[in-house]
């Protein structure tokens, strides 16, 4: 059902709509549309470019996490094999679980 908040709503929406119209179709309007488009534009080649730097970013803080890592940590390695079970020295322990 269409109430008075509703109406009121749909009518100032279309008010604003051709408020905008009118601003962009002056010349300080199409300028701040072409200023929009240019920003937009270069936010767009930069999300690329960070899109394409991603595997490499992720590959030296990979190496380069793991060598700090090594540097102030020097028992980590093990300590996370010991922890996640993995490496050929320690193998995972069966776990027993309770019998309801």
């Amino acid at each position: 059902m269409v109430n008075a908040k509703h109406l009121a709503t749909f009518v100032l929406g279309a008010a604003a709509g051709v408020a905008l119209h009118k601003y962009l179709q002056t010349e300080e309007g199409e300028k701040a549309l072409a200023d929009l488009k240019d920003k937009a534009n270069q936010f767009k080649g930069e999300a690329e470019q960070a899109i394409d730097k991603a595997p490499e970013y992720f590959e030296k803080l990979k190496t380069e996490g793991a060598e700090a890592l090594k540097q102030y940590f020097p028992g980590a390695e093990k300590f996370l094999q010991d922890l996640f079970g993995k490496g050929p020295e320690n193998p995972t322990p069966p776990t027993s679980e309770p019998q309801a």
